[in-house]
């Protein structure tokens, strides 16, 4: 036998408390089973000194949209616990910690979700565990010497975490800049492999990028909008929101001692294996800052807006640097290897042909093809922040509509057999 439940929510982050939210409101039955043991575990497993790279008036959960005397700031990792813990409390979601799901199978007239603490069937399952799942890292990181120190970027905690000595950083995306910025800073020697990230400034002409993205409606754009649609797995652009936020530039980490290298291939014997992009990763991030403050002047000038005109520095130090195409951990002191390399999704337990080649789920708007199974907190799902504290809200309600419909026709078709 199996507990009934009309609405699951598998995952308890803000995904799911979103839509958790717009059930409550419809008087919905419906609970949240989250594997982790409290509430926002993914922010707590940051690293010391993170912070939201967007700023504050971003923060947009349904309900509790940001109201603080800061909105240009950038919410620290523990400030953002504290306001999941409140928003969970404020709003009571019924979500229950430590449940662990094992399988999820369609019954024709339901879902059977198997889990840690029994199994329970639902009328509608919302699958809300974003892209981050599990960390990923290349399986050539297992040639590398065990005396060295290795970790995935969700296990840094701070400089002082790591064993004395030289700190390699894999991937310059948000996790990877921020971090070998921290190390360096820190007074670490740091060596940092080079990702095709592009680079935002910080603030542009008096406003932080995001307003100009708002603005320019590149949050509404659809993957339909790219230019193909694994443009949606691109590394985020380079950006920090720590000290009040800043431009992160790696011409300015040359500047500073960085040593900057392309990507790594491989690891043989007791070479780490680099490829010859360093120079065209730091193009394209250069041009991705031009062709992004272009679109901006363009922007104020058609809107007629009376603004200072900005020109941002133009730093060259890396392309200076010599490339290295082979690289000796030991003879260079490294100590510690940080694979800031991203995260890859695991649906395996999801027993349903509803995954592209990708393995990203087959869906419109976060509606699949499967009556009563949906998705939200995935980017691009409907727009490019479908993930992101901006922009979740919006897909969570347009899920918890989409139930709201369901159950309606399915009572007006039960209603009218019983007429009959």
């Amino acid at each position: 036998m199996f507990e009934h439940i009309d609405t699951i929510i598998i995952g308890g982050g803000q995904a799911g408390l979103s839509t958790s939210y717009y059930l409550k409101k419809q008087g919905r039955e419906h609970i949240i089973f989250e594997k982790a043991h409290q509430p926002a575990q993914v922010w707590r497993n940051r690293w010391d000194s993170f912070t939201l790279i967007t700023p504050n008036w971003m923060i947009r959960l349904p309900g509790a949209t940001y109201s603080g005397d800061d909105p240009d700031g950038f919410m620290a990792r523990d400030e953002l616990v504290r306001y999941f813990e409140a928003y969970i409390k404020q709003f009571n979601l019924p979500i229950r910690y430590g449940v662990k799901v094992h399988s999820v199978e369609y019954l024709g007239d339901g879902y059977l979700v198997r889990t840690s603490e029994g199994d329970y069937k639902s009328n509608n399952l919302v699958i809300a565990c974003g892209l981050h799942q599990k960390p990923k890292v290349p399986p050539f990181s297992k040639n590398l010497s065990p005396d060295i120190h290795q970790l995935h970027s969700s296990q840094y905690k701070n400089p002082s975490s790591l064993p004395r000595g030289v700190v390699l950083v894999v991937g310059s995306a948000q996790s990877g800049s921020q971090i070998a910025e921290e190390l360096y800073q820190s007074g670490r020697r740091v060596y940092l492999s080079v990702s095709t990230a592009g680079r935002f400034p910080r603030r542009y002409r008096g406003k932080d990028a995001n307003y100009w993205m708002e603005k320019m409606g590149y949050f509404a754009n659809t993957v339909d909008d790219l230019k193909s649609p694994k443009d949606k797995f691109a590394p985020s652009a380079h950006g920090t929101g720590k000290n009040g936020g800043h431009t992160i530039n790696l011409h300015q980490f040359a500047k500073d001692g960085v040593t900057l290298l392309g990507h790594v291939q491989d690891i043989k014997g007791d070479q780490i294996l680099l490829a010859h992009d360093l120079k065209e990763n730091l193009a394209r991030a250069d041009q991705f800052e031009l062709d992004f403050i272009h679109e901006v002047d363009a922007f104020i000038e058609s809107e007629g807006l009376d603004l200072p005109t900005e020109t941002l520095p133009k730093l060259t130090d890396g392309y200076e640097l010599d490339e290295i195409l082979e690289l000796d951990p030991h003879r260079v002191g490294i100590t510690s290897v940080i694979w800031a390399t991203g995260y890859t999704f695991d649906f395996r337990w999801i027993k349903l042909p509803v995954f592209d080649q990708d393995g990203y789920p087959i869906q419109d708007c976060g509606v699949s093809h499967y009556p009563g199974l949906y998705f939200v907190g995935m980017t691009f799902l409907c727009t490019g922040i479908s993930g992101l504290l901006a922009g979740v809200g919006d897909d969570a309600k347009y899920i918890a509509s989409k139930i709201q419909e369901r159950a309606l026709l399915k009572s007006n078709h039960h209603k009218h057999h019983m007429v009959l």
